[in-house]
């Protein structure tokens, strides 16, 4: 990708997101909004690309909108040190909600193997064990 020669439409299928969502991206600062050319459109490059990309690639490990602007705002190659605070506590979040999926996953299939060992005109215990819980 050129720099500055690719319209939105262009950017945003080289990314693989949808158009409206450059824009969401520019209105909340996370992407700058390229001057008009003189026909009146705007022209994005490899940098835009580049950080289209870096913002999909965060949000796909995990990291919120806020902390993607997070991130951004380190990116001057001198707070690595802030940026790593930043991954580590998303990976003691991470780890929390496996612990937690973990333990859904363990009651579900206790729960799917009660239903399944149900026979005749009982009540299913999947539907007990959730009208009773609090």
């Amino acid at each position: 990708m050129a720099e500055a020669q690719t319209t939105i439409g262009q950017l945003a299928a080289a990314a693989g997101v949808n158009v409206e969502t450059v824009r969401y991206y520019q209105r909340i600062k996370l992407m700058p909004v390229p001057k008009k050319a003189p026909r009146g459109i705007r022209r994005y490059g490899a940098s835009d690309l580049a950080r289209l990309r870096f913002i999909k690639t965060a949000q796909g490990l995990g990291f919120t909108l806020d902390e993607v602007a997070e991130l951004i705002k380190l990116d001057d190659g001198m707070r690595c040190t802030e940026a790593h605070d930043i991954a580590q506590h998303k990976l003691t979040s991470v780890r929390a909600r496996l612990r937690d999926l973990r333990r859904m996953e363990q009651a579900l299939a206790r729960l799917v193997r009660r239903c399944a060992a149900q026979r005749g005109a009982i009540r299913c215990p999947l539907i007990d064990t959730l009208q009773k819980a609090e």
